[in-house]
Formats: structure tokens, sequence, C-alpha cells
């Protein structure tokens, strides 16, 4: 007999590994914070536990990664909506951010990560200020977080000038080097508000240290003619001359790419984030994501911040990016759902650098996975899960959420953080964001 921590059974298991391994009824064993064991139903007698969670006939499966967000903007939803991209910057956002502190960052990052553990993301990408924060928080709420605090020409209301940004990283690189659920990068925020040196020398930092590089890329068609008229190139052919493009690339956007920036970005294995829904919302335009599959590069799916989307919800992000590329292009299998389904999970771990250690069930890698209830009217019949999953489930349909072994999430209720408090407090600071917006 094996011992383990927790077995989670009776349950439809969705490994998402490399054979696509599915178990009807199936269970999985944890043994600290790693799978010890997962297959049919049948092998759980081999196992005995301290906890058994039954999934009741319910959904496993890896758990969700939001590539790109801005956790703390979760104190600026609906702030300001129906307004192009750069006004809603430069006239809402930027003003309200200059006057943020680092508390209100994490108490802001708190709150998402409440919302997204709720709503089965399990792992999340953020770029903002504040990151030390953003990253005490989320080790606090025990989700898994890419971090990195956002670089740009100008003064930030963190770190001031542009030098300071860069001690500020490489602290935060040195602080948070060791610890498991919270990953550094070195994030510059895009081609039109960083300088052709600063982001040589990002690129140089995240490369020393082995970590991502995170930047907002081509996000929509003013930004693409701003940096042809800046430095006679597109912004993908500008990180090209800059030596910038790598496989430790996370481009998040790139909504507006021709033919050239695609096979540019495959030749250098950049990996991609797709955000359909704040791109929907700011009117930035379509990412040509079924072109970029085709060239075989690795595409992930975020949510972007709540002031752009309104949610952190990724199921409902998968069916909006499965939804989309249809209309695009007229083709009912342009994007389909298995495809959606790996950017919200494996592709989404691999884009990030953590392929090797979640985004799947497999024997060895974190024990990152959530439980849906799928004995529900609108999920009722069951017959392919990756529909159902893109096309029918809503993250209210999580019951239960694992991170590193640890049950976050227990029959829809959070274990280890009062998201009343936090709740509570987020709408007194709003009242004052309100009052001076």
């Amino acid at each position: 007999m094996n011992s383990a921590d927790v077995i989670v059974k009776n349950g439809w298991v969705l490994t998402l590994d490399e054979g696509g391994r599915a178990y009807p009824e199936g269970f999985i064993a944890i043994k600290g914070d790693r799978i010890a064991a997962v297959g049919p139903a049948d092998g759980a007698a081999q196992w005995m536990a301290e906890r058994e969670i039954n999934a009741r006939g319910g959904l496993v499966m890896p758990g969700l990664v939001n590539a790109h967000t801005h956790a703390a903007m979760t104190c600026f939803r609906g702030l300001a909506d129906d307004l192009p991209l750069m006004t809603w910057l430069n006239d809402h956002i930027f003003p309200a951010e200059a006057r943020l502190k680092a508390e209100h960052v994490h108490l802001g990052t708190l709150l998402a990560c409440a919302e997204m553990l709720l709503s089965g993301t399990t792992c999340f990408c953020d770029m903002y200020l504040f990151e030390d924060a953003v990253a005490e928080a989320a080790h606090a709420a025990g989700i898994r977080a890419v971090v990195g605090e956002v670089l740009y020409d100008f003064p930030s209301p963190n770190y001031g000038p542009i030098e300071e940004g860069f001690r500020y990283t490489e602290m935060l690189i040195a602080k948070w080097r060791h610890d498991p659920l919270i990953t550094i990068a070195v994030e510059p925020h895009s081609p039109y508000l960083c300088s052709p040196d600063l982001l040589r020398r990002a690129a140089e930092l995240a490369g020393n240290n082995n970590i991502p590089l995170v930047i907002h890329l081509s996000e929509t068609a003013s930004e693409v003619q701003t940096i042809r008229e800046r430095y006679g190139r597109s912004p993908v052919q500008h990180l090209a001359n800059l030596g910038v493009l790598g496989p430790n690339l996370l481009a998040c956007h790139c909504v507006a790419l021709d033919e050239g920036d695609m096979d540019l970005l495959a030749a250098g294995d950049v990996k991609v984030v797709h955000n359909p829904e704040s791109n929907m919302k700011l009117a930035s335009g379509i990412a040509p994501v079924p072109e970029l599959l085709a060239r075989d590069i690795c595409v992930a799916l975020g949510t972007d911040g709540c002031a752009s989307n309104n949610d952190l919800d990724m199921l409902s992000e998968m069916d909006t990016a499965a939804k989309l590329h249809k209309v695009a292009t007229l083709d009912p299998t342009a994007v389909k759902a298995e495809a959606v389904l790996r950017m919200a999970t494996i592709d989404g771990a691999r884009a990030l650098g953590l392929g090797d250690r979640i985004g799947s069930l497999e024997v060895g890698k974190q024990a990152d996975l959530i439980v849906l209830d799928i004995r529900q009217p609108h999920l009722t019949p069951f017959y392919h899960p990756a529909s159902h999953l893109v096309y029918a489930a809503r993250g209210g349909d999580v019951t239960t959420t694992i991170v590193g072994g640890r049950v976050l999430v227990e029959e829809r209720r959070l274990t280890a953080m009062d998201v009343d408090a936090v709740m509570d407090r987020v709408t007194r600071l709003a009242l004052e964001i309100g009052a001076r917006n």
C-alpha cells in the first residue's frame, strides 16, 4: 500500500499530457507538492491518504494558467470603460496609478487571487507596479505566479528613474529566487515606452538569470505606426534588430502582425499571449492566432487586467477565444476547442517556462489541479470534455482548486483567505479612487 497526503477520486481525469490520456473514472494521488500517481479508478486501491476529495463524477484537470494580467487592477474594475486604448491609459489609468501605494497593490492582488482561485486559475503572469507586493500577496494566497516590475522610460510611481527600476528588478530576482511559488520575470512595458537601450538591458538581465522576458507587443495598429515612424520597422522587426527575440520572450497581445512579423516570432521561438476579451473591449483588433498556430508558435491565453476585461475568468476567456476566430475567419474550424484548452493549460505553462512543472497531470509534476462540477443543467449531457470546458463551463463551476498539493478552494469556498474582509477593504479603497478620478 502506497501512502499519499491527498487523493482525488471519483472524477473524469483529463491529464493534458502528451498522449492526451483521459480517464472517465480516474484518480490522482498527491504527496507533498507533487503528483504521485494518476490513472484509472482501480489504481486508487493501492493508495491510502490522510485526506480524500470526492470529485462526485466531476471533471478533474490541470489548473488554468492566466499568462498575462495586471492583478492589482481589480481596484480599477469598471473605473474607465468604453474608451480607446491610449485615451484609457493616458487619461485614466496612468493618473490613477500615479497615486498607488504598495499596500493598494497588495490588496488588489489579494482580490485578484481570490477571483482566480475560485474560477480555476492556479498560476498567473503579472506585470505591474510594486511587484514585490504582488509576489507577497500571491505567496500568501498560495497561488503560483510569475511577476515582474514594469519598466519604462519615464519615472515610475514605485521606483522613480529607470536605473532604480533595474535595481528593484534585481532585488526581486534575489529575494524570490528559491521560492516554490514565485518566479521573477524582467518586464519592459512595450517598444513605444522603452528605449532601445532599456530593451537590450532588460533582455540581457533576463538571459543572464534564465528567467522570462515579458513585453506588450504590437497591441494596436497605432503602436505599429508609431514604431515605424520612430525606427523605420514594425515593433517585431525592431525587437529582432535589437537582438531581443528569443525563446524566453513572452509577447503579449500581438494583434497587429504581418507575415514577416509572424515568421520572425516563429524563427525566434517567441511565445505569444492572446488576450481576446481585452482586445475586443478596447477595440484593439484580433490577433492572428490561426496563423500563429500554423507556424507552431506557442500561444498562451490571458485575461489582461480587470480594468480592460473586466474579470479574470479563464473559462470565459477560452469560450471567447474559440468563437472569436471562427467569426473573424468565417471558418468554424479555425481554432478548435482542444487548441484553446491547451492555450489555457500546458501551452500557458510552456510560455512561462514552467512546462516541466505544471500544465498537465503527470507523475512528478506540481500538484496544481482543479475539479469542476459537471452535474449541472448547462453541462448535461457530457460528451466531450474539451468542448464542454471551452463552450459551456463557467468559472463558478469550479468546486476545488489545489496548488502545489495545498487545497485552496473546497466546495467553492476559499480555505486560506477571508475574502469578505478583502472585498470590504477594496470597496473602501474604490471610494477614494473614484473621488479622485
